[in-house]
Protein backbone atom coordinates (compact mmCIF):
# COMPACT_ATOMS: atom_id res chain seq x y z
CA UNK A 1 0.00 0.00 0.00
CA UNK A 2 3.05 2.46 0.83
CA UNK A 3 4.55 1.88 -2.81
CA UNK A 4 1.43 5.21 -3.94
CA UNK A 5 3.69 7.87 -3.98
CA UNK A 6 3.06 11.03 -1.96
CA UNK A 7 3.13 13.10 -5.31
CA UNK A 8 0.48 10.58 -6.88
CA UNK A 9 -1.43 10.86 -3.98
CA UNK A 10 -1.72 14.83 -3.76
CA UNK A 11 -2.04 14.84 -7.26
CA UNK A 12 -5.01 12.55 -7.27
CA UNK A 13 -6.29 14.47 -3.90
CA UNK A 14 -5.98 18.03 -6.12
CA UNK A 15 -8.28 16.06 -8.76
CA UNK A 16 -11.03 15.46 -6.42
CA UNK A 17 -11.43 18.75 -3.94
CA UNK A 18 -9.72 20.79 -6.83
CA UNK A 19 -6.50 22.20 -6.29
CA UNK A 20 -7.11 25.10 -3.88
CA UNK A 21 -8.22 22.74 -1.69
CA UNK A 22 -5.39 20.93 -0.92
CA UNK A 23 -3.08 22.68 1.66
CA UNK A 24 0.87 21.40 2.05
CA UNK A 25 2.88 24.30 3.33
CA UNK A 26 3.89 25.09 6.54
CA UNK A 27 2.07 28.59 6.50
CA UNK A 28 -1.10 27.29 4.82
CA UNK A 29 -1.36 24.31 7.02
CA UNK A 30 -0.59 25.42 10.86
CA UNK A 31 -4.24 26.48 11.89
CA UNK A 32 -4.86 22.69 11.01
CA UNK A 33 -1.93 21.38 12.47
CA UNK A 34 -1.49 22.95 15.86
CA UNK A 35 -3.92 22.75 18.45
CA UNK A 36 -6.30 25.28 20.03
CA UNK A 37 -4.15 24.26 23.52
CA UNK A 38 -2.01 22.11 22.63
CA UNK A 39 -0.93 19.58 19.75
CA UNK A 40 1.25 20.37 16.34
CA UNK A 41 2.85 17.93 14.40
CA UNK A 42 3.62 17.47 10.14
CA UNK A 43 1.37 16.36 7.41
CA UNK A 44 1.53 15.52 3.92
CA UNK A 45 -1.26 18.08 3.43
CA UNK A 46 -4.17 19.52 4.41
CA UNK A 47 -7.34 18.42 2.76
CA UNK A 48 -10.55 20.35 2.40
CA UNK A 49 -13.81 18.50 0.90
CA UNK A 50 -16.88 20.34 0.19
CA UNK A 51 -19.19 17.55 -0.20
CA UNK A 52 -20.29 14.21 1.11
CA UNK A 53 -19.27 12.56 -1.86
CA UNK A 54 -16.38 14.71 -1.95
CA UNK A 55 -15.26 13.59 1.71
CA UNK A 56 -16.16 9.61 0.65
CA UNK A 57 -13.63 9.68 -2.12
CA UNK A 58 -11.12 11.27 -0.18
CA UNK A 59 -10.93 8.53 2.10
CA UNK A 60 -10.93 6.11 -0.62
CA UNK A 61 -7.93 7.72 -1.99
CA UNK A 62 -5.56 8.01 1.39
CA UNK A 63 -6.87 4.73 2.38
CA UNK A 64 -5.99 3.04 -0.29
CA UNK A 65 -2.92 4.67 -0.57
CA UNK A 66 -1.99 3.11 3.39
CA UNK A 67 -1.68 6.77 4.86
CA UNK A 68 -2.72 7.95 7.89
CA UNK A 69 -6.29 9.81 8.25
CA UNK A 70 -7.00 12.57 10.87
CA UNK A 71 -10.71 13.90 10.90
CA UNK A 72 -10.72 17.44 12.10
CA UNK A 73 -13.45 19.81 11.73
CA UNK A 74 -12.66 23.15 13.90
CA UNK A 75 -10.01 22.40 15.79
CA UNK A 76 -10.98 23.67 18.86
CA UNK A 77 -10.22 20.18 21.19
CA UNK A 78 -8.35 21.24 24.56
CA UNK A 79 -6.82 17.61 25.00
CA UNK A 80 -4.86 17.50 21.51
CA UNK A 81 -7.44 15.58 19.73
CA UNK A 82 -7.63 17.27 16.28
CA UNK A 83 -4.07 17.34 15.12
CA UNK A 84 -1.16 15.85 14.61
CA UNK A 85 0.66 14.61 17.86
CA UNK A 86 4.42 15.59 17.44
CA UNK A 87 6.83 12.41 15.30
CA UNK A 88 6.33 8.44 15.96
CA UNK A 89 4.16 8.04 13.29
CA UNK A 90 4.70 4.85 10.86
CA UNK A 91 2.98 6.47 7.75
CA UNK A 92 2.02 9.64 6.81
CA UNK A 93 -0.54 11.68 7.34
CA UNK A 94 -3.35 13.39 5.69
CA UNK A 95 -5.78 15.30 7.58
CA UNK A 96 -9.25 15.93 6.40
CA UNK A 97 -10.75 19.48 7.40
CA UNK A 98 -14.74 19.10 7.18
CA UNK A 99 -15.47 22.86 7.59
CA UNK A 100 -16.53 23.35 4.30
CA UNK A 101 -19.71 20.77 4.64
CA UNK A 102 -21.79 22.67 6.94
CA UNK A 103 -25.28 21.68 6.35
CA UNK A 104 -27.83 21.50 9.02
CA UNK A 105 -31.54 19.64 8.32
CA UNK A 106 -34.48 20.03 10.46
CA UNK A 107 -36.91 17.43 11.09
CA UNK A 108 -39.52 16.86 13.09
CA UNK A 109 -40.86 19.99 13.06
CA UNK A 110 -37.84 21.45 15.10
CA UNK A 111 -37.46 18.11 17.84
CA UNK A 112 -34.13 16.55 15.78
CA UNK A 113 -32.39 17.46 13.45
CA UNK A 114 -29.37 16.08 10.88
CA UNK A 115 -25.67 17.51 10.99
CA UNK A 116 -22.93 17.11 8.74
CA UNK A 117 -19.51 17.28 9.74
CA UNK A 118 -18.89 21.25 9.54
CA UNK A 119 -21.69 21.98 11.37
CA UNK A 120 -20.98 24.25 14.21
CA UNK A 121 -23.05 24.67 17.50
CA UNK A 122 -23.24 28.60 16.64
CA UNK A 123 -25.33 27.37 13.55
CA UNK A 124 -27.49 25.37 14.77
CA UNK A 125 -28.40 27.51 17.55
CA UNK A 126 -29.27 30.21 14.79
CA UNK A 127 -31.21 27.19 12.76
CA UNK A 128 -33.08 26.31 15.88
CA UNK A 129 -34.37 29.56 16.82
CA UNK A 130 -37.33 30.02 14.77
CA UNK A 131 -38.61 26.39 16.13
CA UNK A 132 -37.94 27.90 19.75
CA UNK A 133 -35.63 24.88 20.13
CA UNK A 134 -31.78 24.95 21.13
CA UNK A 135 -29.17 22.28 20.67
CA UNK A 136 -27.57 20.08 23.70
CA UNK A 137 -24.95 23.25 24.29
CA UNK A 138 -25.18 26.86 23.74
CA UNK A 139 -22.58 29.68 24.49
CA UNK A 140 -19.59 27.22 25.91
CA UNK A 141 -18.28 25.19 23.10
CA UNK A 142 -19.74 27.26 20.22
CA UNK A 143 -18.22 30.34 21.57
CA UNK A 144 -15.31 29.16 19.43
CA UNK A 145 -16.93 27.84 16.77
CA UNK A 146 -16.87 24.08 18.25
CA UNK A 147 -18.78 21.07 15.84
CA UNK A 148 -21.82 19.41 16.31
CA UNK A 149 -19.96 16.29 15.02
CA UNK A 150 -16.58 17.35 17.32
CA UNK A 151 -19.08 17.16 20.61
CA UNK A 152 -20.81 13.73 19.85
CA UNK A 153 -17.51 12.06 18.83
CA UNK A 154 -15.63 12.91 21.82
CA UNK A 155 -19.04 12.64 23.94
CA UNK A 156 -18.70 16.69 25.37
CA UNK A 157 -20.54 17.34 27.96
CA UNK A 158 -21.50 21.40 28.52
CA UNK A 159 -23.10 23.22 31.20
CA UNK A 160 -26.67 22.75 30.44
CA UNK A 161 -27.53 20.66 33.88
CA UNK A 162 -30.72 18.71 31.87
CA UNK A 163 -28.66 17.66 28.86
CA UNK A 164 -26.26 15.44 29.64
CA UNK A 165 -22.91 14.36 27.67
CA UNK A 166 -23.41 14.79 23.54
CA UNK A 167 -24.66 11.47 22.84
CA UNK A 168 -26.47 9.84 19.65
CA UNK A 169 -27.21 6.16 18.54
CA UNK A 170 -28.20 7.39 14.97
CA UNK A 171 -25.10 8.24 12.66
CA UNK A 172 -23.83 8.05 9.49
CA UNK A 173 -20.22 6.86 9.36
CA UNK A 174 -17.15 4.92 7.56
CA UNK A 175 -15.41 2.21 9.06
CA UNK A 176 -11.85 0.73 7.82
CA UNK A 177 -12.00 -3.12 8.19
CA UNK A 178 -9.61 -5.43 9.38
CA UNK A 179 -9.45 -6.55 5.67
CA UNK A 180 -8.86 -3.18 5.10
CA UNK A 181 -11.89 -2.39 2.70
CA UNK A 182 -13.52 1.06 3.87
CA UNK A 183 -17.73 0.41 4.30
CA UNK A 184 -19.91 3.33 4.95
CA UNK A 185 -22.87 2.44 7.55
CA UNK A 186 -25.88 4.16 7.72
CA UNK A 187 -27.05 3.80 10.97
CA UNK A 188 -29.03 7.53 10.90
CA UNK A 189 -32.68 5.87 10.53
CA UNK A 190 -32.99 7.48 7.21
CA UNK A 191 -33.43 5.70 4.21
CA UNK A 192 -31.25 7.39 1.39
CA UNK A 193 -30.25 4.53 -1.44
CA UNK A 194 -28.05 1.60 -1.36
CA UNK A 195 -24.58 2.92 -2.68
CA UNK A 196 -22.12 5.26 -0.97
CA UNK A 197 -22.32 7.97 -3.76
CA UNK A 198 -26.40 7.76 -3.95
CA UNK A 199 -26.74 7.81 0.01
CA UNK A 200 -24.06 10.56 0.62
CA UNK A 201 -25.92 12.87 -2.71
CA UNK A 202 -29.35 12.20 -1.25
CA UNK A 203 -28.18 13.18 2.32
CA UNK A 204 -26.51 16.28 1.12
CA UNK A 205 -29.12 17.18 -1.03
CA UNK A 206 -32.09 16.31 1.50
CA UNK A 207 -33.63 14.49 -0.83
CA UNK A 208 -35.75 11.92 1.43
CA UNK A 209 -39.28 12.58 2.76
CA UNK A 210 -40.73 12.09 6.61
CA UNK A 211 -41.68 8.45 5.14
CA UNK A 212 -38.19 7.83 4.98
CA UNK A 213 -37.34 8.62 8.37
CA UNK A 214 -37.83 5.79 10.95
CA UNK A 215 -38.93 6.54 14.71
CA UNK A 216 -37.79 4.05 16.57
CA UNK A 217 -37.85 4.29 20.28
CA UNK A 218 -35.33 2.35 21.11
CA UNK A 219 -32.90 4.03 19.56
CA UNK A 220 -31.38 7.49 21.55
CA UNK A 221 -30.43 10.67 19.47
CA UNK A 222 -29.70 12.06 23.37
CA UNK A 223 -28.51 10.97 26.75
CA UNK A 224 -32.03 10.60 27.92
CA UNK A 225 -31.72 9.30 31.23
CA UNK A 226 -29.22 11.87 32.55
CA UNK A 227 -31.85 13.89 34.56
CA UNK A 228 -31.80 10.63 36.81
CA UNK A 229 -28.37 10.35 36.86
CA UNK A 230 -27.37 13.83 37.97
CA UNK A 231 -30.08 13.95 40.11
CA UNK A 232 -28.81 10.87 42.39
CA UNK A 233 -26.11 13.31 44.63
CA UNK A 234 -25.61 10.58 46.92
CA UNK A 235 -23.95 7.78 44.36
CA UNK A 236 -20.59 7.40 44.57
CA UNK A 237 -19.36 7.40 41.01
CA UNK A 238 -19.35 10.31 38.46
CA UNK A 239 -22.29 11.71 36.78
CA UNK A 240 -20.58 11.77 33.29
CA UNK A 241 -17.10 11.23 32.05
CA UNK A 242 -15.32 10.27 28.84
CA UNK A 243 -14.61 6.69 29.67
CA UNK A 244 -18.11 5.71 30.46
CA UNK A 245 -19.05 2.63 28.50
CA UNK A 246 -22.83 3.29 28.76
CA UNK A 247 -21.93 6.14 26.09
CA UNK A 248 -19.73 4.86 23.57
CA UNK A 249 -21.43 3.69 20.90
CA UNK A 250 -20.45 4.07 17.15
CA UNK A 251 -19.97 7.32 16.58
CA UNK A 252 -20.46 8.58 20.13
CA UNK A 253 -17.45 8.51 21.79
CA UNK A 254 -15.04 7.61 19.03
CA UNK A 255 -12.59 10.32 18.87
CA UNK A 256 -11.64 10.16 14.92
CA UNK A 257 -11.93 6.29 15.07
CA UNK A 258 -14.25 6.78 12.00
CA UNK A 259 -15.36 9.25 9.25
CA UNK A 260 -18.30 10.40 10.79
CA UNK A 261 -20.57 11.95 7.71
CA UNK A 262 -23.50 12.97 9.89
CA UNK A 263 -25.29 12.48 13.30
CA UNK A 264 -29.17 13.22 13.84
CA UNK A 265 -30.06 14.50 16.97
CA UNK A 266 -32.80 15.58 19.50
CA UNK A 267 -33.52 19.29 20.18
CA UNK A 268 -34.39 21.27 23.37
CA UNK A 269 -36.96 23.52 24.05
CA UNK A 270 -36.02 27.00 24.55
CA UNK A 271 -36.86 28.24 27.75
CA UNK A 272 -36.84 31.85 29.75
CA UNK A 273 -34.64 31.65 32.58
CA UNK A 274 -33.65 33.83 35.37
CA UNK A 275 -30.10 34.01 36.65
CA UNK A 276 -28.89 34.15 39.93
CA UNK A 277 -25.42 35.10 41.43
CA UNK A 278 -23.84 33.45 44.54
CA UNK A 279 -21.08 34.53 46.74
CA UNK A 280 -19.63 33.04 49.89
CA UNK A 281 -16.24 31.78 51.48
CA UNK A 282 -17.62 28.12 52.75
CA UNK A 283 -17.94 26.45 50.13
CA UNK A 284 -19.93 24.24 51.87
CA UNK A 285 -22.76 26.51 51.13
CA UNK A 286 -22.80 25.93 47.35
CA UNK A 287 -23.17 22.22 48.29
CA UNK A 288 -25.77 22.54 50.13
CA UNK A 289 -27.11 24.78 47.25
CA UNK A 290 -26.32 22.10 45.41
CA UNK A 291 -28.06 19.01 46.79
CA UNK A 292 -30.93 20.63 47.38
CA UNK A 293 -32.01 22.45 43.76
CA UNK A 294 -31.17 18.67 42.21
CA UNK A 295 -33.37 16.67 44.68
CA UNK A 296 -36.08 18.85 46.13
CA UNK A 297 -37.20 20.97 42.70
CA UNK A 298 -39.50 19.31 39.95
CA UNK A 299 -37.30 21.25 37.20
CA UNK A 300 -33.50 20.85 37.35
CA UNK A 301 -31.61 24.14 37.30
CA UNK A 302 -30.59 25.21 33.21
CA UNK A 303 -27.05 25.57 34.76
CA UNK A 304 -24.66 26.32 37.60
CA UNK A 305 -21.17 27.24 36.80
CA UNK A 306 -18.55 27.89 39.10
CA UNK A 307 -16.02 30.24 39.41
CA UNK A 308 -12.83 30.77 41.88
CA UNK A 309 -11.83 34.19 42.79
CA UNK A 310 -8.47 33.05 41.27
CA UNK A 311 -9.95 31.72 37.91
CA UNK A 312 -12.04 35.27 38.03
CA UNK A 313 -9.40 37.28 38.19
CA UNK A 314 -7.20 35.63 35.44
CA UNK A 315 -10.44 35.37 33.44
CA UNK A 316 -11.29 39.24 34.03
CA UNK A 317 -7.71 40.46 32.20
CA UNK A 318 -6.21 37.70 29.93
CA UNK A 319 -9.86 36.66 28.80
CA UNK A 320 -11.05 40.15 28.31
CA UNK A 321 -10.35 39.96 24.30
CA UNK A 322 -13.11 37.35 24.37
CA UNK A 323 -15.48 38.52 26.38
CA UNK A 324 -15.57 41.41 24.29
CA UNK A 325 -15.35 40.25 20.81
CA UNK A 326 -18.33 37.75 21.59
CA UNK A 327 -20.14 40.49 23.17
CA UNK A 328 -19.88 42.90 20.35
CA UNK A 329 -20.05 40.40 17.24
CA UNK A 330 -21.68 37.16 18.70
CA UNK A 331 -20.10 33.67 18.78
CA UNK A 332 -20.69 33.33 14.79
CA UNK A 333 -17.18 35.96 14.01
CA UNK A 334 -14.56 34.25 16.68
CA UNK A 335 -13.71 30.97 14.50
CA UNK A 336 -12.60 33.77 11.75
CA UNK A 337 -11.20 35.82 14.38
CA UNK A 338 -8.97 32.71 15.98
CA UNK A 339 -8.39 31.74 12.22
CA UNK A 340 -6.67 34.99 11.57
CA UNK A 341 -4.78 34.88 14.85
CA UNK A 342 -3.28 32.14 13.77
CA UNK A 343 -2.30 33.24 10.33
CA UNK A 344 -0.70 36.27 12.34
CA UNK A 345 1.18 33.69 14.99
CA UNK A 346 2.96 31.97 12.08
CA UNK A 347 4.32 34.70 10.35
CA UNK A 348 5.89 36.00 13.85
CA UNK A 349 6.87 32.20 15.06
CA UNK A 350 8.56 32.81 11.53
CA UNK A 351 10.81 35.32 12.33
CA UNK A 352 11.20 34.05 16.27
CA UNK A 353 8.42 36.00 18.07
CA UNK A 354 6.47 34.08 19.37
CA UNK A 355 3.62 35.53 21.72
CA UNK A 356 3.64 38.70 20.07
CA UNK A 357 0.06 38.71 18.75
CA UNK A 358 -0.95 37.81 22.16
CA UNK A 359 1.46 40.90 24.10
CA UNK A 360 -0.31 43.08 21.81
CA UNK A 361 -3.72 42.43 22.57
CA UNK A 362 -3.41 42.27 26.51
CA UNK A 363 -1.58 45.52 25.95
CA UNK A 364 -5.04 46.78 24.09
CA UNK A 365 -7.26 45.47 26.53
CA UNK A 366 -5.10 47.03 29.84
CA UNK A 367 -5.88 50.63 27.32
CA UNK A 368 -10.04 49.64 27.50
CA UNK A 369 -12.56 50.07 30.27
CA UNK A 370 -13.60 47.52 32.65
CA UNK A 371 -16.39 45.07 31.19
CA UNK A 372 -18.21 43.52 34.31
CA UNK A 373 -20.80 44.37 36.04
CA UNK A 374 -20.47 46.14 38.91
CA UNK A 375 -21.82 43.56 41.59
CA UNK A 376 -19.51 41.20 40.23
CA UNK A 377 -16.51 43.22 41.01
CA UNK A 378 -18.14 43.91 44.44
CA UNK A 379 -18.34 39.85 45.10
CA UNK A 380 -15.44 39.53 43.96
CA UNK A 381 -14.42 41.54 46.83
CA UNK A 382 -16.30 39.56 48.95
CA UNK A 383 -15.73 35.68 48.16
CA UNK A 384 -14.22 33.25 46.97
CA UNK A 385 -15.96 30.55 45.97
CA UNK A 386 -19.14 32.25 43.30
CA UNK A 387 -21.57 30.21 41.84
CA UNK A 388 -23.54 31.20 38.58
CA UNK A 389 -27.37 29.66 38.76
CA UNK A 390 -29.71 29.94 35.99
CA UNK A 391 -33.29 28.32 36.33
CA UNK A 392 -36.35 28.26 34.68
CA UNK A 393 -38.53 31.63 35.00
CA UNK A 394 -41.01 29.53 36.18
CA UNK A 395 -38.60 28.21 38.90
CA UNK A 396 -37.28 31.56 39.77
CA UNK A 397 -39.75 32.41 42.84
CA UNK A 398 -39.01 29.30 44.27
CA UNK A 399 -35.52 29.26 43.86
CA UNK A 400 -35.51 33.20 45.28
CA UNK A 401 -37.36 32.31 48.64
CA UNK A 402 -35.14 29.19 49.12
CA UNK A 403 -31.81 31.16 48.71
CA UNK A 404 -33.56 33.75 51.12
CA UNK A 405 -34.00 31.05 53.68
CA UNK A 406 -30.76 29.39 52.83
CA UNK A 407 -28.42 32.46 53.59
CA UNK A 408 -30.56 33.47 56.35
CA UNK A 409 -27.99 32.31 59.13
CA UNK A 410 -24.90 32.28 56.51
CA UNK A 411 -22.01 34.91 55.92
CA UNK A 412 -22.64 34.22 51.76
CA UNK A 413 -24.96 35.95 49.47
CA UNK A 414 -26.87 36.19 46.57
CA UNK A 415 -27.56 38.62 43.66
CA UNK A 416 -30.69 38.61 41.18
CA UNK A 417 -29.42 39.16 38.21
CA UNK A 418 -31.23 41.53 35.39
CA UNK A 419 -30.89 40.01 31.80
CA UNK A 420 -27.84 41.96 31.32
CA UNK A 421 -26.17 40.81 33.97
CA UNK A 422 -26.74 37.35 33.66
CA UNK A 423 -25.56 37.31 29.78
CA UNK A 424 -22.20 39.19 31.49
CA UNK A 425 -21.93 36.74 34.03
CA UNK A 426 -22.25 33.75 31.84
CA UNK A 427 -20.03 35.53 29.26
CA UNK A 428 -17.34 35.36 31.56
CA UNK A 429 -17.42 32.11 32.98
CA UNK A 430 -16.85 31.21 29.76
CA UNK A 431 -14.09 33.81 29.46
CA UNK A 432 -12.29 32.10 31.62
CA UNK A 433 -11.57 29.20 29.43
CA UNK A 434 -9.17 31.00 26.96
CA UNK A 435 -7.43 32.84 29.74
CA UNK A 436 -4.47 30.43 31.16
CA UNK A 437 -4.08 30.31 27.54
CA UNK A 438 -3.27 33.95 27.20
CA UNK A 439 -1.54 33.42 30.61
CA UNK A 440 0.81 31.53 29.07
CA UNK A 441 1.63 33.39 26.12
CA UNK A 442 2.79 36.29 27.57
CA UNK A 443 4.78 35.23 31.03
CA UNK A 444 6.86 32.84 28.83
CA UNK A 445 9.62 34.31 31.12
CA UNK A 446 7.99 32.75 34.10
CA UNK A 447 5.71 29.79 32.86
CA UNK A 448 7.33 26.47 31.66
CA UNK A 449 3.75 24.86 30.42
CA UNK A 450 0.11 24.56 31.27
CA UNK A 451 -1.09 21.49 32.68
CA UNK A 452 -5.34 21.51 32.10
CA UNK A 453 -7.16 18.73 33.44
CA UNK A 454 -10.90 18.64 33.22
CA UNK A 455 -12.57 15.92 35.82
CA UNK A 456 -15.53 14.40 37.07
CA UNK A 457 -15.98 14.15 40.91
CA UNK A 458 -18.31 11.63 42.83
CA UNK A 459 -21.60 12.64 42.65
CA UNK A 460 -21.30 12.14 46.72
CA UNK A 461 -18.46 14.14 47.12
CA UNK A 462 -19.04 17.33 49.39
CA UNK A 463 -15.42 18.12 50.27
CA UNK A 464 -14.95 19.34 46.37
CA UNK A 465 -12.27 21.63 47.10
CA UNK A 466 -8.84 20.71 46.22
CA UNK A 467 -6.15 21.09 48.64
CA UNK A 468 -2.50 20.08 46.87
CA UNK A 469 0.30 19.09 48.79
CA UNK A 470 2.88 22.24 49.94
CA UNK A 471 6.04 20.80 47.47
CA UNK A 472 3.29 20.72 44.53
CA UNK A 473 1.43 23.91 45.17
CA UNK A 474 4.91 25.66 45.58
CA UNK A 475 5.13 24.54 41.53
CA UNK A 476 2.38 26.45 40.42
CA UNK A 477 1.97 30.17 38.97
CA UNK A 478 -1.37 30.17 39.53
CA UNK A 479 -4.38 27.30 39.68
CA UNK A 480 -7.53 28.05 37.88
CA UNK A 481 -10.34 26.41 39.40
CA UNK A 482 -13.98 26.05 37.63
CA UNK A 483 -16.54 24.04 36.01
CA UNK A 484 -20.06 22.83 35.59
CA UNK A 485 -20.83 22.18 39.30
CA UNK A 486 -24.18 20.52 39.39
CA UNK A 487 -22.86 17.72 37.25
CA UNK A 488 -19.44 17.92 39.35
CA UNK A 489 -17.56 17.99 36.82
CA UNK A 490 -14.53 20.67 36.98
CA UNK A 491 -11.66 22.37 34.85
CA UNK A 492 -8.61 22.93 36.97
CA UNK A 493 -6.08 24.57 35.07
CA UNK A 494 -2.38 24.81 36.52
CA UNK A 495 -0.11 27.30 35.61
CA UNK A 496 3.89 25.76 36.11
CA UNK A 497 6.26 28.02 37.29
CA UNK A 498 9.49 27.85 34.64
CA UNK A 499 12.05 24.95 35.76
CA UNK A 500 9.23 23.14 36.86
CA UNK A 501 8.34 19.76 34.97
CA UNK A 502 4.98 19.65 33.70
CA UNK A 503 4.45 15.86 32.73
CA UNK A 504 5.71 14.75 36.22
CA UNK A 505 3.46 17.26 38.16
CA UNK A 506 0.47 15.78 35.79
CA UNK A 507 1.35 12.54 36.88
CA UNK A 508 0.99 13.88 40.79
CA UNK A 509 -2.12 14.97 39.69
CA UNK A 510 -3.31 12.21 38.41
CA UNK A 511 -2.40 10.10 41.51
CA UNK A 512 -4.01 12.75 43.56
CA UNK A 513 -7.23 12.47 41.85
CA UNK A 514 -7.38 8.02 41.29
CA UNK A 515 -7.14 8.73 45.21
CA UNK A 516 -10.27 10.51 45.22
CA UNK A 517 -12.19 8.66 43.17
CA UNK A 518 -12.56 10.68 40.24
CA UNK A 519 -12.83 9.91 36.50
CA UNK A 520 -10.80 12.23 33.82
CA UNK A 521 -11.17 13.17 31.35
CA UNK A 522 -14.61 14.22 32.04
CA UNK A 523 -16.07 15.72 29.07
CA UNK A 524 -13.13 16.75 26.65
CA UNK A 525 -12.24 13.59 25.78
CA UNK A 526 -8.59 11.52 26.20
CA UNK A 527 -6.90 13.49 22.95
CA UNK A 528 -3.06 13.27 23.21
CA UNK A 529 -3.09 14.30 27.02
CA UNK A 530 -4.83 11.26 28.89
CA UNK A 531 -3.83 7.58 28.86
CA UNK A 532 -7.45 5.53 27.53
CA UNK A 533 -8.23 3.49 30.29
CA UNK A 534 -9.03 -0.18 29.08
CA UNK A 535 -12.70 -0.16 28.20
CA UNK A 536 -11.91 2.63 25.80
CA UNK A 537 -8.93 1.45 24.19
CA UNK A 538 -10.61 -1.40 23.32
CA UNK A 539 -13.64 0.50 21.77
CA UNK A 540 -11.08 2.64 19.96
CA UNK A 541 -9.39 -1.01 18.71
CA UNK A 542 -13.00 -2.30 17.74
CA UNK A 543 -13.78 1.02 15.46
CA UNK A 544 -10.35 1.02 14.02
CA UNK A 545 -8.78 -2.22 13.69
CA UNK A 546 -6.08 -1.06 11.25
CA UNK A 547 -4.75 1.53 13.40
CA UNK A 548 -5.21 4.37 10.50
CA UNK A 549 -7.87 7.26 11.39
CA UNK A 550 -6.25 9.06 14.22
CA UNK A 551 -3.80 6.59 15.82
CA UNK A 552 -2.12 7.25 19.09
CA UNK A 553 -5.41 9.21 20.57
CA UNK A 554 -5.56 8.23 24.38
CA UNK A 555 -1.62 7.98 24.26
CA UNK A 556 -2.41 4.48 22.28
CA UNK A 557 -0.04 2.95 19.59
CA UNK A 558 0.39 5.33 16.24
CA UNK A 559 1.78 1.98 14.51
CA UNK A 560 -0.14 0.23 11.58
CA UNK A 561 -2.02 -2.37 13.16
CA UNK A 562 -1.55 -1.56 16.80
CA UNK A 563 1.86 -2.55 16.70
CA UNK A 564 3.74 -2.14 19.80
CA UNK A 565 0.75 -1.50 21.46
CA UNK A 566 1.49 -2.49 25.03
CA UNK A 567 -2.28 -3.55 26.13
CA UNK A 568 -3.33 -0.14 24.67
CA UNK A 569 -4.91 1.05 27.40
CA UNK A 570 -4.14 3.30 31.02
CA UNK A 571 -5.08 2.21 34.47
Amino acid sequence: MDAVPSATLLARLRETVGAAHVLTGDGETRRFRKGYRRGDGPVLAVVRPGTLPELWRVLQAVVAAGRIVIMQAANTGLTGGPPPDGDGYDREIVLVSTLRIAGIQVIDEGRQVVCLPGATLDALEKALAPFGREPHSVIGSSCIGASVLGGICNNSGGALVRRGPAYTQLALFAQLGEDGALRLVNHLGIALGDTPEQILARLEAGAYTAADIVHDPSLAASARDYDRRVRDVDAPTPARYNADPARLHEASGSAGRLCVFAVRLDTFPKEDARVFYIGTNDPHDLTGVRRHLLTAFERLPVSGEYIHRDAFDIGAKYGKDTFLLIEKFGTGRVPQAFAIKSRVDGWFERIGLRGATDRALQALMALLPNHLPRFMLEWRNRYEHHLLLKVSARDADATREYLQRFFADKPGEFYECDAEEGRKAFLHRFAVASAAVRYRETHRSTVEDIVPLDIALRRNDRDWVETLPPDLDAAMVAKLYYGHFFCHVFHQDYIVKKGSDPLAIEHRLWRLLDARGAEYPAEHNVGHLYHAKPALAAFYRALDPTNSFNPGIGRTSKKRNWGECGGCGGS
